[in-house]
């Protein structure tokens, strides 16, 4: 059960070597949380990240889970709720994918769609409906700034994480009132491996800056976090501009 402060004591996380998702843990870990599933590929990086977190005193496992294979999330994350209840669910997989490249081979594009979207759909529903069964618990979603308008620099990328916000809103509508908590974490540039050599965009941040803030926004209960803040204002202004006068912007 979470603690006084709406902290979790167990966290599932679905995938297992984000860089975001591991600087949350470790956050998490430091205040209440004892048990941690770090769900992902079977790899070396996997297992290097759940010995790491067992060094900072939790009992962590992992479990194999692949966004690309809806048709075993249902298996694969039962195994971990049938061990016991989940406080938190972490929703931390996708993929940036290569935007120059992924218009030219459409298979490639559609597969950043199916990891970011159809993949989150599948495992948030699984999950959606364990947390409804234990009559609690929290579902943080990571989507993007990226959703709020399409780019050309990154459309694709942008268009799923798109459907991924809407869908965490929608579902966060679904449950509210049986005991479970959505919450979408909305960050800019986050300074990962995903984004190595990329040109940095403003207002980036650091995967224990979003941490901080998933860790504000459990304590709040709050339904949507951007990271920096300062994001909202600047999204909203730009959500808003006409199309003509967008596509002159440096983005």
């Amino acid at each position: 059960m979470k603690d006084a402060f709406g902290l979790p004591q167990s966290l599932l996380v679905l995938g297992g070597t984000s860089e975001i998702a591991l600087a949350t843990a470790r956050r998490l870990i430091a205040r209440r949380t004892r048990t941690v599933w770090l769900a992902g590929r079977p790899s070396p990086g996997l297992d290097e990240a759940a010995g790491q977190l067992r060094g900072l005193g939790a009992e962590v496992r992992t479990v194999a889970f692949d966004a690309l294979d809806p048709a075993a999330h249902e298996e694969a994350l039962g195994k971990v709720f049938a061990e016991g209840d989940v406080d938190l669910v972490l929703l931390a997989f996708g993929t940036l994918g290569d935007q120059a490249h992924d218009e030219r081979d459409p298979r490639a594009a559609v597969r950043v769609a199916q990891t970011n979207y159809t993949g989150a759909v599948s495992a948030g529903l699984v999950c959606a409906g364990a947390l409804q069964a234990q009559g609690h618990g929290s579902l943080v979603v990571l989507s993007s700034v990226a959703g709020e308008r399409a780019r050309r620099a990154n459309f694709i990328y942008g268009s799923s994480k798109a459907g991924l916000d809407v869908f965490a809103q929608g579902l966060g509508d679904a449950l509210y009132g049986t005991g479970v908590h959505v919450m979408v974490v909305r960050p800019g540039f986050v300074r990962t491996r995903m984004t190595a050599g990329l040109p940095e965009a403003p207002l980036a941040t650091t995967p224990e800056a979003v941490a901080a803030a998933v860790e504000l926004g459990l304590r709040r209960r709050a339904e949507t976090v951007w990271v920096p803040g300062a994001l909202r204002v600047v999204m909203s202004a730009l959500r808003h501009l006409p199309r003509g006068v967008f596509r002159r912007l440096p983005v």
